[in-house]
């Protein structure tokens, strides 16, 4: 029907209702279809059709990744880095058309395109345009992510030659200098990244040290191999303002009182990600959510609004999209299955930051491990050192580090940090035995192809003291 203002409305009832097409959401989506659920899906922005993930996180970052580490000193810096930028761009656009097609596929999914609010529980009103859509629904997903934090620095606002992680992807022409406000998790990766396209990277962190969360050995080893590089990493690094002129970005910092200023051609603003909750209209839903925006949710992902769920970043979990795949499941089972999974489930959950070569880390650290009580054995070289894991080398970066936190009395693996060629995918193997309590006598006996990566783990788990 037709208000005074000229919108059509229209109102529609679902089984299933999702807010936000991120990697949850949208696989719970298609099962919830294909078992004749009637299905919604909500998403107020063209480009982030497939989730962040796809459009501008971990795929596009890590594309960008790979090709910067393939760049020749030969290679036009200017056009080498836009063409990795038209190779992402592309791939990106062919991973959301396919998404799109994954669900569009299903008669009975009903993709919608627009903002989202709550006007009462499990009811949402959409607008686009000049269309509105009134949506009820027996189940609610809330999977609307997180977007790049506005840190509350003086001048730090996003456009000319301040940028966060999405908007850093297209900078042009490819800055012969960037400053990186952040030493966490992003703002390595992109420090790491711009390095080998052929920036001068500083990174200002607010640290003791680098990676603060690593075992002091693993630390030095990535600090080392980042500050050959060519990555200036100035501890102690609180930034007081930010600005941008004519020439260049200039950030200032405070290290003890003392002030300095640095300029550059880009400034990338990397201090983490905040919810995208502030529009939904949680209140008017009954959902409660944190003092950071982050949604409340139990171990089921079940929110304090009967019927409404969360899932992916917007719960406040690790911000990963293999954890959002996981809520899926978690969700999944809670509304076609026996109900029993949750997030206490979880144990020898991986992590790798995409440095060259990449850091990859599951579990306890030594220091964590002795904290807690244990009685520790641990194996650690570096991997240039490791004679029977060649791989590395024939791939010409020998750089990094192996290490394994056991359980003297178990034989257990209790953590594992490594830096190396391929740890990405060695990891998982790491996770997989300690989940299923494999041994690390049986992980340093093992049958490994040679040469792997893998087949580290021989030398270093024969070494453990």
């Amino acid at each position: 029907m037709s208000d005074n203002h000229g919108e059509t409305e229209h109102t529609e009832h679902v089984d299933i209702l999702v807010i936000g097409w991120g990697k949850g959401g949208k696989t719970l989506a298609g099962t919830a279809a294909r078992q004749g659920q009637r299905v919604a899906l909500v998403e107020q922005s063209d480009d982030r059709v497939g989730g962040t993930c796809i459009n501008v996180a971990c795929v596009p970052t890590k594309i960008l990744v790979h090709d910067a580490e393939k760049r020749r000193s030969s290679d036009d810096v200017d056009d080498y880095f836009a063409s990795a930028v038209t190779r992402r761009d592309t791939l990106t656009s062919a991973m959301r058309a396919m998404n799109f097609s994954m669900l569009d596929q299903l008669d009975s999914v009903l993709l919608v395109s627009g903002r989202a609010t709550f006007t009462t529980e499990r009811e949402v009103r959409v607008t686009g345009g000049s269309e509105t859509l009134t949506l009820t629904a027996d189940t609610v997903l809330v999977n609307t992510g997180t977007s790049p934090a506005v840190p509350p620095i003086d001048g730090a606002v996003v456009g000319g030659r301040i940028h966060n992680s999405e908007t850093l992807q297209h900078v042009s022409p490819m800055p012969r200098s960037l400053v990186v406000v952040g030493g966490g998790y992003v703002g390595l990766e992109f420090a790491s990244m711009f390095a080998h396209f052929g920036s001068r990277v500083t990174v200002l962190d607010r640290g003791e040290r680098p990676l603060k969360n690593e075992d002091g050995d693993v630390a030095e080893t990535a600090a080392e191999i980042l500050r050959d590089d060519g990555i200036a990493i100035v501890s102690r690094a609180s930034v007081v303002s930010v600005s941008d002129s004519e020439d260049a970005a200039h950030v200032t910092y405070d290290i003890a009182g003392e002030l300095t200023t640095v300029d550059a051609d880009a400034v990338l603003l990397a201090l983490g990600r905040t919810p995208e909750t502030a529009e939904l209209g949680l209140d008017r839903a009954g959902v409660r959510s944190d003092d950071n925006g982050f949604i409340v949710v139990d171990e089921h992902l079940r929110t304090s609004a009967d019927g409404v769920f969360a899932l992916g970043d917007v719960n406040g979990g690790p911000q990963f999209t293999y954890i959002s795949l996981d809520d899926n499941r978690i969700v999944s089972d809670q509304l076609f299955g026996e109900g029993t999974r949750s997030t206490a489930d979880r144990n020898a959950v991986p992590y790798t930051m995409f440095l060259t070569p990449p850091l990859a880390r599951v579990g306890l650290t030594e220091a964590q491990a002795r904290e807690r009580g244990y009685d520790v054995l641990v194996g650690a070289k570096q991997m240039a050192d490791i004679a029977a894991a060649p791989r590395a080398k024939i791939e010409g970066d020998p750089r990094g580090i192996v290490k394994v936190v056991v359980d003297r009395e178990t034989d257990l693996v209790l953590g594992a940090a490594l830096m190396h060629v391929h740890s990405q995918e060695v990891i998982n193997l790491v996770s997989l035995a300690m989940r299923h309590g494999i041994s690390a006598s049986a992980l340093r006996d093992s049958i490994y192809t040679h040469p792997s990566a893998t087949e580290a783990l021989n030398e270093v788990l024969g070494v453990l003291r």
